[in-house]
């Protein structure tokens, strides 16, 4: 299978689409080349808006171009884009309800050893608090192409976190089950329901295999819809399990951890666990090595499962 970075996927879902839609815009705030959108803008120039180092001027003019009836897609790093820009984001792009996709590249941990100034673990709580905003996080370049191609068809606001790094597929060529605001079922357990977002999907269904060898059987949820939170499959994953793990490359507050433990304790009460980065600045390193730090990876995950079920 390929390995291909989320955000190529997404730069390359909106070439395609802009051949035949030039209301379709993209903007950057000097991001091109780290968002992979250079070939985006080299093939259609008129389509393409360089803001420079200027974020809240990259949201407001992208909302701006979308009440003009244009399609913005404004890239930046998670970083930047969810916090300097966060009143643009919450009062040009929500509030006015305008048709523009904030595409955060680079999100949770993956500048790695640039630190804290550049990681975003706080973006997931930050926007999903603003009304009228959508958080997605898909895992892999198959679910992010099904997303944006879902994207394209609405008009409504919408935040979409990806990393820095082709990361490993959850899923095959030939089967990508997708359902826009739906989680995906990764696999089916009785014990423990992982539901997990982003890049931790993978090391989720990694972890059930490791179970499974253990003979504990576990559910593994790919909650790419943050917001809206599907909570019809977090309902029934709990009630189908003993406890629940949530993972996420994000703060312990406000992101899917407290979103998933909101509805497990109101609706089918269980032990609910998240492992997500700790709240304080990450040690320095690559993803894999701070995600093998802090056990964000699939033995850690498999060992507090085991330890949550025994």
């Amino acid at each position: 299978m390929s390995k291909i970075a989320n955000k190529q996927m997404i730069c390359e879902v909106l070439m395609e689409a802009a051949k035949t839609d030039k209301d379709i815009v993209a903007l950057c705030s000097d991001s091109r080349g780290s968002g992979s959108f250079t070939p985006f803008a080299d093939t259609y120039p008129e389509q393409f808006v360089e803001t420079g180092i200027a974020e809240q001027n990259l949201v407001s003019i992208s909302a701006g171009l979308a009440k003009c009836g244009k399609k913005a897609y404004a890239v930046s790093p998670a970083c930047f884009l969810s916090t300097r820009s966060y009143e643009q984001a919450k009062v040009d792009v929500a509030y006015s309800n305008t048709n523009v996709k904030l595409i955060g590249i680079s999100g949770g941990v993956s500048y790695g050893a640039l630190g804290m100034s550049h990681h975003s673990a706080q973006d997931i709580a930050a926007m999903a608090a603003i009304p009228n905003m959508r958080v997605y996080i898909p895992s892999d370049h198959l679910q992010t192409k099904e997303l944006v191609k879902a994207l394209l068809k609405d008009e409504k606001p919408a935040y979409i976190r990806v990393g820095r790094n082709a990361v490993d597929p959850v899923y095959e060529d030939s089967n990508v089950p997708f359902e826009m605001d739906k989680a995906t079922v990764v696999c089916e357990g009785t014990d423990v329901a992982i539901i997990a977002c982003g890049e931790m999907v993978k090391p989720a269904k990694d972890a059930a295999a490791i179970l499974k060898e253990q003979g504990i059987s576990a559910t593994v949820l790919d909650m790419y819809c943050v917001k809206p939170l599907d909570k019809d499959a977090v309902v029934k994953a709990a009630e189908n399990a003993k406890a629940v793990i949530t993972v996420e490359e994000a703060s312990p507050f406000g992101g899917l951890g407290s979103m998933v433990s909101q509805v497990v304790g109101s609706v089918c009460p269980r032990k609910v666990i998240n492992l997500s980065l700790p709240d304080a600045p990450v040690i320095t390193g690559t993803s894999k090595e701070v995600f093998d730090y802090y056990g964000l990876n699939a033995e850690g995950i498999a060992a507090k499962a085991a330890e949550l079920v025994k």
